[in-house]
């Protein structure tokens, strides 16, 4: 099968006429362009956004006609199946494309499709429809994927590369023709995401990840049990754990709890993300009774301080060792402290100090970190 990208943008090209977004204008200055998206398959069949596929000459495909069931060219021509969301289409040669239909459509093909050869995505739409067909075996490998409708939902060319390098998949070109799989290198077993309060580090973490068959999001907060006090600021702390839940793609599965450690080093395969760092260190410290003692100090001159600060150190250890050694690929959370204003409590020093001390360690055992400030990712170099 050919598989010819005649445009790779969304319905009005890339930059888009007349629009004055940071997208559009960077792809002016850099003069690229991304013309509307079409591609043709096999050098008859053609399929342009929103529009179903069609013989590109007179005679190409016998007299088929479209429907849920899909339709045949004669003369042993291209099979083509609509699917919710898009397009499947089978060639003369046997070989398969899975193309989503128009920009934000995410093809959902039925239970007895096969792999595919070739699948043009709009990656911009959902990266997560990636891993739920790795995770259905209908691309694997020897697939290669493309990221198609390629417009100003992502702020780049630059970022837009960036994100197919993670996943895996092909950033192509106007005119491109849709070849090998795209050759990445291994991603790394363990990565650190640090940034302050709402500065998208667990979007980036989750976007890390989104191409993989096989998660497991660690939670080390669990929403608080029982009746929510509202003066305790339960039911806002439930409201952000809810929507953490919402967004995870279905095919996820989810662990709870503050044995980050055990759980890390039980984890034989797949990959692991563990949200947050910063809430686990938290929950070792309630459990240990840090809280209520003076942690900050250069020496404990009372045994119940000294015994608090044994089993807190104990827990960052154990962490440490099971980060150091994980057989499955590991991404981890954790919030950047210490840029602000001193915490005007004893406690909150105590969380600070510990947490900083602690990202210090992770790092220094993680083939990679990234900061992120203000939804920007910046690589932390070794």
């Amino acid at each position: 099968m050919d598989v010819q990208l005649i445009g790779t943008g969304g319905p009005d090209g890339w930059p888009r006429p007349g629009c004055r977004c940071a997208s559009c204008a960077r792809g002016r200055a850099a003069g690229r362009t991304r013309s509307p998206a079409t591609v043709v398959v096999d050098g008859t069949l053609h399929i342009a956004a929103g529009q179903p596929p069609r013989p590109g000459r007179a005679g190409a495909l016998g007299g088929g006609q479209s429907g849920d069931t899909g339709w045949s060219g004669g003369g042993g021509g291209h099979v083509v199946r609509r699917v919710p969301g898009g397009w499947d289409i089978t060639g003369p040669d046997g070989g398969r494309l899975l193309l989503a239909a128009e920009p934000g459509a995410i093809p959902e093909p039925g239970d007895d499709a096969g792999q595919y050869d070739y699948a043009l995505l709009d990656l911009a739409a959902s990266p997560f429809q990636l891993g739920d067909l790795r995770q259905r075996g209908l691309v694997r490998a020897g697939t290669a994927v493309a990221a198609f409708y390629l417009d100003d939902r992502i702020c780049s060319e630059q970022e837009m590369a960036r994100r197919c390098l993670l996943w895996g998949v092909i950033l192509p070109d106007d005119g491109d023709r849709v070849g090998a799989p795209a050759h990445t290198p291994a991603p790394p077993t363990r990565t650190l995401v640090l940034g302050g309060a709402r500065s998208g580090k667990s979007g980036e973490a989750e976007l890390r990840l989104a191409g993989e068959p096989d998660v497991t999001y660690l939670a080390t907060a669990a929403a608080p049990g029982g009746a929510a006090d509202p003066d305790r600021g339960d039911l806002e702390w439930a409201a952000r754990i809810a929507a953490h839940r919402a967004r995870r793609p279905p095919g996820w599965k989810t662990a709870e709890g503050v044995d980050a450690a055990g759980f890390i080093r039980n984890k034989s395969s797949g990959a692991v993300l563990v949200d947050g760092i910063g809430t686990w260190l938290a929950g070792v410290l309630d459990e240990s009774g840090a809280r209520d003692q003076d942690l900050g100090a250069a020496a404990y001159p009372e045994a119940g301080s000294a015994a608090a600060a044994n089993r807190v150190d104990a827990a960052v250890d154990d962490l440490i060792q099971a980060w150091r050694q994980a057989p499955a690929r590991l991404v981890a959370v954790s919030d950047e402290v210490g840029s602000g204003v001193v915490p005007p409590t004893r406690a909150g020093r105590l969380f600070r100090d510990r947490l900083g001390q602690l990202n210090q360690r992770l790092a220094a055992e993680s083939e990679e970190v990234v900061l992120v400030v203000a939804g920007r990712i910046l690589t932390v170099a070794t």
